[in-house]
């Protein structure tokens, strides 16, 4: 009876490790920065945003990134369409909360232009979230935060407000540190860089912003695209979503149903989005 306890046991949790979702990063070596060490390395002003950029993609590819953000979390959902009879049955994951750099212990929030937003997705084979995965996302948040806002100046671009918003997250999380260092999906701390038709059509490509919602759930900032993609502050947060997708049990990818001329309603509420990326520069 006992033989056949353990047995039964090690099955569910051989079951619960081949269904987890990780983030495809290196293990983070042990003699790597913090995240506040790290913050602090790349504050220099005389950095262009570009070389800042290059250093942080490096310290990702690296994988200098907190264990509480490799394990994705599931959102599941049903849905129909309207003059379809069918229900769809859908399953995605997602980083638990926003991209940071560093450890459990020791992280700073990472604002950063949706072109190195773009770079770092595609190395993890991740998406960004359209403007309705963000609303799902924080409703299906655990730990729900409340916007932490700084008053705006030039100064909200650079690496030293970025570690005093991240300071004031912290604060907020205190209580609860240890459910989201364990994996509970997070909201409320910052706005996302969106998936939209917004980024192109205009003289340069643009970042799309939105969400940072309130305990109510209505969002801060509607979706707004007047900066360009060389915009990136302390508000920003990038939010991961795994490409790959079930929808009723079969395989497929956020950026083949936000292409399709009827299955992107599931995702998007502005119609098909057949440029599902933010444009990235070889130089970059």
């Amino acid at each position: 009876m006992l033989k056949s306890i353990v047995f039964s046991l090690l099955l569910l949790v051989f079951a619960l490790h081949t269904n987890a979702q990780n983030l495809h990063l290196k293990k983070r070596k042990t003699d790597v920065p913090g995240g506040k060490a790290f913050a602090q390395s790349i504050s220099d002003s005389t950095l262009t945003l570009e070389d800042r950029e290059k250093i942080i993609f490096r310290e990702i590819k690296n994988g200098n990134v907190p264990d509480f953000l490799r394990n994705l979390v599931e959102i599941k959902k049903n849905i129909t369409i309207e003059g379809d009879t069918n229900i769809y049955h859908i399953s995605y994951y997602v980083l638990p909360d926003y991209f940071a750099i560093g450890n459990n212990d020791d992280f700073i929030y990472m604002p950063m232009t949706p072109i190195l937003a773009q770079k770092i997705a595609d190395l993890t084979h991740c998406i960004l979230p359209t403007k309705n995965l963000v609303d799902e996302i924080y409703a299906n948040s655990k730990i729900k935060l409340t916007p932490q806002n700084i008053p705006p100046t030039k100064a909200m671009t650079t690496v030293p407000v970025f570690i005093a918003h991240t300071d004031s997250v912290l604060t907020q999380l205190k209580p609860v540190l240890n459910r989201h260092n364990h994996g509970e999906l997070t909201a409320g701390n910052k706005k996302d860089i969106i998936l939209s038709n917004k980024i192109y059509g205009e003289s340069t490509p643009r970042v799309v912003i939105y969400g940072w919602h309130r305990a109510e759930g209505k969002p801060i900032q509607p979706v707004y695209n007047k900066h360009t993609n060389l915009w990136a502050d302390y508000s920003h947060g990038i939010r991961l979503i795994q490409n790959k997708i079930l929808i009723n049990g079969k395989k497929t990818t956020l950026k083949k149903v936000l292409s399709n001329d009827k299955l992107n309603v599931l995702f998007s509420n502005e119609g098909t989005i057949k440029q599902a990326y933010y444009p990235v520069f070889d130089s970059y």
